[in-house]
């Protein structure tokens, strides 16, 4: 398994229960394939560089992850279909 990053946006109008859903959701994702999760840090409401879908803030959560090297492509089509994320990014990290 290899170790991943992946930083969300979901959109501010969300009440905390939606928020907390929608990371329930990608843990469920991520366990359901045999990956583990790492930590989680949500960052909070941050100021948009450019708006996103006519929203000038989002809510950020990182998530870190190990799983196996073809998930990260699930995991982006199933972020990509959620109309709760704004954005999204995985990133593999290095080995040490």
């Amino acid at each position: 398994m290899k170790a991943y990053e992946l930083l969300y946006i979901v959109k501010p109008t969300l009440d905390d229960e939606a928020r907390e859903a929608v990371l329930n959701s990608i843990k469920d994702i991520i366990t359901e394939t045999n990956g583990e999760v790492g930590e989680v840090d949500i960052w909070g409401s941050r100021k948009l560089a450019y708006p996103i879908q006519k929203f000038r803030e989002g809510v950020y959560t990182l998530v870190n992850f190990k799983a196996d090297v073809e998930f990260p492509k699930e995991l982006d089509r199933r972020l990509k279909i959620s109309e709760d994320v704004i954005r999204h990014v995985i990133v593999a990290q290095d080995e040490n």
